[in-house]
């Protein structure tokens, strides 16, 4: 039998962004980046209130990937978890990213001791994570990510899958609810590690 598989994200699952790009938009744009909104549209406004387009939104973006990615920080805890399943289950890092910044997570992952494979993917994660499965052909598998649309593409294409919905930015998760289409909302690794070992069949 095929060993279990977990998929998880990057960004405020394994490594912190949210913070870390609102200081980015502050020192280098002149933005505020309210925490409280769950969109980007609606979170980054220039110093006197207005909005910004979709248009202005995405080059910020390109410019944090790869260029700030050094001022991302570990999540507490991740790390420790990870090297826990990695004794019984394959993991795979599943990253909303560009694939040119492919190399550069790689290497920021391992620079905080994580080395596992990277797949970077635009786009629901659905079709990414039905491929994963087709080719580890698991036992089991979970999947981790902090946005709840993901959560739906994966319980449409794989609805077999295990889905935690996880936020590790305290001031982010305070105001995003659980994922409708996730089976649990864990925020710690701590606590997160004993439900994943017991769904991987660990």
């Amino acid at each position: 039998m095929s060993r279990p598989l977990l998929i998880t994200d990057c960004d405020e699952v394994l490594l912190h962004m949210v913070g870390h790009f609102r200081d980015y938009l502050d020192e280098t744009h002149d933005l505020d980046f309210a925490l409280e909104h769950q969109e980007f549209v609606h979170a980054i406004r220039r110093r006197d209130g207005t909005a910004l387009s979709i248009e202005e939104i995405w080059p910020l973006f390109k410019g944090f990937f790869p260029g700030e990615m050094h001022r991302q920080t570990l999540v507490p805890h991740a790390r420790e978890a990870l090297a826990a399943i990695a004794e019984v289950a394959d993991i795979v890092v599943l990253t909303n990213l560009l694939e040119e910044c492919r190399m550069d997570r790689i290497a920021q992952l391992e620079a905080v001791g994580i080395r596992h494979r990277v797949m970077c993917n635009q786009g629901g994660k659905g079709t990414p994570v039905a491929a994963l499965i087709e080719e580890y052909a698991p036992s089991s598998t979970v999947f981790i990510d902090d946005l709840p649309q993901h959560h739906e593409s994966v319980a449409r294409r794989a609805p077999d899958v295990w889905r935690l919905h996880m936020i590790a930015e305290p001031r982010l998760a305070h105001h995003i609810p659980a994922a409708a289409d996730a089976h649990a909302r864990i925020d710690d690794w701590r606590d997160a590690l004993p439900w994943i070992l017991e769904k991987l069949g660990a």
